[in-house]
Parts: C-alpha cells; structure tokens; sequence
C-alpha cells in the first residue's frame, strides 16, 4: 500500500476547513521532526568529540606507565622503587599544579589581547563543563613534561625536591609557554588573530611546548645535581679515564616502557587534532597516525644501525645496541611530534632518521661534558625537541597546516617548499624563535629553583645513602625479594616425601636458592 503524499496534498489550493486543519498538524509535526533531528545529529557529533579527545587523553597518561616502565629497567635494581614512586608523584602533583594554577595560566584569558599568562580558569572556575574533557587532555601533557626530568635524576635525587619541581613545573614553568604558543592570546601563537611573522610557530602536538621544557629541565637539574658516583670520578674525585656505564637492570622492562610509550604517542599526536566528527580533523588525525608511525620507524632503524657502522668503524666488529634502538625510536617520535599534521608523509622518514642521529650525538655529546643522564632523555627530548621544531620550519606544507586549523594569513610554508618560487624563511624563523624562547624561559626560572634546592640541601641524597641504594635508605626495603627457602625447611620436606616414596632427590629448581643462601650466610 502506498503512503498517503501529505506535503502534495496540502499544497493544493481547494482545501476545506477540515483539510486546513489537518495540514496545518502536518507541518508542525514535520517542523517538530525535523529540529529534534538536527538536534540528535548535533548531539551525536559533540559525543563523538568528546569521546575522542578523553580517549586519547587517556592514551597520553597511559604513557606514565610507559615511562614509568623505561626508568624502572634503565635504573639500577637497589632504586627501583624510587624511581616508580617519582612517577606516580609526578603524575599526582602535576594533576593538583596544573588544576589550581596551571590551566588557568595556560589557556585563561577573557580578551582578545595578546598577553603572557592566562587570567581566569584557575582550579577551573568559570569553566562549563563541556570543557573538561579538553582539561584532562592537556593535564595529560602537562604531567608528561614533569616525567621525562624523572629518569635523568634518578639514582641520586631527594623526594623532596621532586615533590618540589614536579608541582613548581607544571603550575608555573610549563603553563607560561603552552600559552605563549598554543593559546589564541600567545605572543607566539600560530593561533593568535595577528600572529607572529605571519603564521607564528607551529608545534601541533609539543615537541617544544612538552619535550623541549622538559628536555631543558633536565639538562639543567643534570648540571646542577651532579652524576651520580663512580659515573666520571672515582672516590678522590679524579677524573676517570672511561666513564663507567652502569647496565640496566631489565631489558624487557626498557622495551615494554618503549612500546607503552609509542603506543601513547597515537593520543599523543591525532589526539591533539581534538576534534574527529569532521572531515579536516578526520584527515588531520589520520595523517598524524601516518606520520607518528613513520617516525618512529625511522628513529629506530637509523639509531640502531648508525651506531653498529660507528663501532665497527671503531672496532672493527660489528654489535647492535638495544638502547639505540629503543632510544632512537623515542627520538623519532619527539622529532615528528611538532609537525605530525603539517608534513607530508614522506617527509616523516627523513625527520625520524635525522632524530636517530640527533639522539647518537647529544648522547655522546653528555658523557663528553660529564653531564649523567640516567636514561638519556637529554638526547632524547632536549636535542630532538629542538630538531621537531625545525623541522616543521623546513617540511610544513600550507595545505596540510589550512586542514590542521592553521589560519596562517601570511601563507607561508615549511623552507623547503617555497624553493621552487623563490625563499620564505618566516615559519622557519618563527620556529628558531619559539626554541630560543622555550631554552631561555626554562633557563632564566629553573636554574635559580634548583640552586635554591641545593642550597638548603633539598636536592641531593647523602653519598652512604646514594651507594646503599634509594629503595633501602628512603623506601624500607629492595624493591625485589631474592632470598630462598629456608634450608632445614627443605631438608625436612625432602625427608616427608623420602619417608612415604622412597629416596626423593632434590629438585635443581630448589637446590639452587638453597645453595645463594649457603654462600650469602
């Protein structure tokens, strides 16, 4: 049976009263229909946001556990503990910094003016909260920046003084630069109504704002605590004459940290398009999924093999290194964070294999200093911080920046692209600019601060203490049980089951801890 043409109908022009009635219900009713419908879709499409930002800010601090993974197998076995507990206490105190002041000074601000800081916001007052998703997910990259200083100090450094830095971090330090160049209010700001130079610095995803800050943060509390005993200097406080490398103690935590860590990186990157329910942000997440993959790729492969060739031109023998691997791949993944949605594809190779060779020399470039990095995440997030943003200074295309949300009035592009037409270095001098800024701000704040720590003897642990171990001298007790059974205990189980089958020998997997436990008594 075909369905009665209401909208025919009524268009008619010989309509009773009855029919004009009836008609009359039609069109309310359709009018009705159709704003519940545009209301459902619109609905739809805010969920689908939603979802999508808080999902992948649950990606990005699930990169805690990936850095939490890496010290844990970078450090020696006596500062486990110590060292799983500093990330845990980074991610606590950065979520109490970043919500009281820190996102108020990030992304606050009721004018138009450029300004330093943000002026409203704090502890989150003022804020609907169809803006808290958007929160969580910068609080996610607020408590990343604080984690990466955690490994180069570990071994050494006093709880007090990370509880210290972690919330003075993410309060102050690192909230001033994420508004300086992701804020619409940014002196620097790519987002700004009249940016910098014309297009401003583009950093999508961080490799300045997160890596760069805490890459220079690490540096400097290096310099400032000193390496760690027996590093460079033996007990008089000679230099020795090759450093001594102290060997992590689990491998397969290092890697499990690595991949945790890529893993995040896919909320890290598209996550940062923050929106989905579009084609622009659909096309920018997707290509940063590219990019990121491509990068650490190349990180990877480039570090690994460039230090195989350097050693066997060295040596004359031919090893692979998993520390280069893994460290490399790291170095990809910081290098392409800045310009994950604005280069091509194939450009994500070439930045993530100079990444692997930007992590080789500022890796060497340390132990030449004397400057002791625990896991080295100087190279990894200071050297290729700096590198992400040139990066994306030299291979930003403008289409891609227009799709990514780039209002870029000037229309310029990554170096590299303007050849054919002749030379535009503005995006690249912004981006040099936006490293300069990052180094020094850092620089001028968190070299008094951890002076100051020092000087009232917050920062370092006593030297008995440090060679002890910080899980025994600071955590009651290793974080890793190694005694074996008691020996009578076994004799006598062994003599029960002889009593009721006859001779039983004594498993291998048993005599073994009963044996470290004859040696160590």
């Amino acid at each position: 049976m075909s369905s009665f043409d209401f909208k025919s109908y009524c268009a008619g022009d010989a309509l009773e009263t009855q029919d004009l009635a009836v008609c009359a219900l039609y069109s309310n009713v359709n009018e009705a229909s159709s704003v519940v419908n545009a209301s459902s879709i619109e609905g739809i499409i805010v969920g689908v946001d939603t979802f999508f930002l808080l999902f992948a800010g649950a990606l990005v601090f699930m990169m805690q556990t990936g850095f939490a993974m890496l010290c844990a197998g970078s450090v020696r076995q006596k500062n486990v503990k110590n060292i799983m507990l500093k990330n845990i206490l980074d991610a606590s105190f950065g979520a109490i910094g970043f919500f009281t002041i820190g996102y108020g000074l990030a992304f606050g601000g009721d004018t138009d003016a450029t300004t330093f800081v943000g002026n409203s916001g704090f502890g989150l007052r003022g804020i609907d909260t169809s803006g808290y998703a958007f929160f969580f997910f910068q609080f996610a990259f607020a408590a990343s920046a604080a984690t990466i200083v955690a490994g180069t100090v570990a071994e050494r450094c006093k709880m007090s003084a990370y509880v210290c830095y972690s919330f003075f971090l993410t309060s102050f330090v690192y909230p001033v630069i994420v508004h300086s160049i992701w804020s619409v209010n940014g002196f620097l700001s790519a987002f700004n109504a009249v940016p910098f130079r014309g297009v401003g610095v583009v950093d999508f995803a961080g490799s300045g704002v997160v890596h760069l800050v805490g890459g220079s943060t690490a540096l400097i509390a290096a310099i400032i605590l000193g390496p760690r005993k027996g590093r460079f200097y033996d007990e008089d406080g000679n230099p020795l004459e090759h450093p001594v490398t102290f060997p992590p103690h689990s491998v397969a935590l290092q890697v499990l940290g690595t991949f945790l860590l890529w893993f995040g990186w896919y909320g890290f990157n598209p996550g940062s398009a923050l929106l989905i329910a579009n084609p622009s942000s659909a096309a920018t997440a997707s290509l940063a999924a590219v990019t990121t993959t491509m990068g650490a790729a190349a990180g990877a492969i480039s570090g690994v093999f460039t230090d195989a060739f350097l050693e066997a031109r060295k040596t004359g023998e031919v090893s692979y290194d998993l520390t280069m691997c893994m460290n490399g791949a790291l170095g990809g993944l910081v290098a392409i964070t800045s310009g994950c949605a604005t280069v091509p594809a194939w450009s994500a190779i070439i930045i993530g294999m100079v990444g692997g060779w930007v992590y080789i020399l500022g890796s060497k470039t340390l132990i030449r200093f004397k400057i002791d990095d625990a896991v080295d995440a100087i190279p990894v997030h200071f050297c290729n911080g700096i590198w992400g943003l040139i990066a994306s200074g030299l291979f930003s295309h403008q289409d891609l920046m227009a799709t990514a949300g780039y209002v870029n009035p000037g229309g310029h592009q990554g170096w590299f692209f303007t050849w054919p037409t002749g030379s535009d270095a503005n995006l690249l001098l912004c981006q040099i600019c936006g490293v300069l800024w990052i180094v020094s701000w850092v620089v001028a704040i968190m070299t008094p601060f951890f002076i100051v720590l020092r000087a009232l003897n917050m920062f370092r642990v006593d030297p008995l203490e440090e060679e002890v171990g910080l899980d025994i001298s600071h955590h009651r007790g290793a974080a890793y049980d190694y005694s074996g059974p008691n020996k009578e205990d076994v004799e006598e189980l062994m003599e029960m089951r002889a009593s009721k089958h006859g001779k039983v020998e004594v498993p291998v997997e048993v005599a073994r801890p009963v044996d470290k436990t004859e040696e160590a008594a």
